[in-house]
């Protein structure tokens, strides 16, 4: 059972949150799914979005595969949210932790970066993502937290200079205690004031 830990700044115009906690119980716009490449729901996470979306995510995932071959690593793709109470989902494939030299870095940062684009195409207003990667895949949080929280900052700092409506809330929903001080401490690096306190 989760503590119901939050933390929350503000960067610009958008409350960036880490909250520890199950990430289909987010009240947002769109969750993020870490999945393969098939969209399987095979993964623990993904299965429990699944589960969670119920029919209509199983058979919108199936459609893509057939329709456009699946996604692939590092790309992003959305779908019906179905039973969960954000509207959609954003189905990601994270890179596999093969120890660092085989481009993990750059696809893990492109897999939040497509899904911010799909975010600002389809005019969500919140999204709440996972610690993608850093489950069945390996990655270590210690080395996935910084890309997370990194290319949020800058991928909202760029948008905003295009003028590009980004979301109001963006949130990293962590799995445990380690994660969760993992994001923190990024948190801290970026020198944010903070809105809220711990709880």
């Amino acid at each position: 059972m989760y503590d119901q830990k939050e933390l929350a700044v503000s960067h610009n115009q958008t409350q960036i949150e880490l909250i520890l906690g199950d990430i289909t119980n987010a009240e947002v716009d769109a969750i993020v799914n870490p999945t393969d490449i098939y969209l399987s729901g095979a993964g623990s996470l993904d299965y429990q979005i699944h589960c969670a979306g119920g029919y209509e995510v199983d058979q919108a995932c199936k459609e893509m595969r057939e329709h456009h071959g699946g996604c692939e690593t590092g790309n992003a793709v959305i779908t019906t949210a179905g039973n969960l109470s954000a509207k959609y989902i954003i189905h990601t494939v994270g890179p596999i932790w093969m120890g660092g030299g085989v481009g993990e870095s750059n696809l893990l940062t492109n897999c939040y970066r497509h899904s911010l684009l799909l975010v600002i195409q389809n005019g969500i207003k919140s999204i709440a993502f996972p610690a993608i990667s850093t489950g069945t895949f390996g990655y270590p949080i210690e080395k996935a937290a910084p890309i997370a929280v990194n290319t949020v900052i800058e991928f909202i700092e760029n948008s905003q200079m295009v003028q590009d409506d980004v979301p109001n809330q963006i949130q990293f929903f962590l799995y445990d205690e380690d994660s969760f001080t993992c994001y923190a401490r990024e948190i801290a690096r970026n020198k944010f004031s903070l809105s809220c306190v711990l709880r």
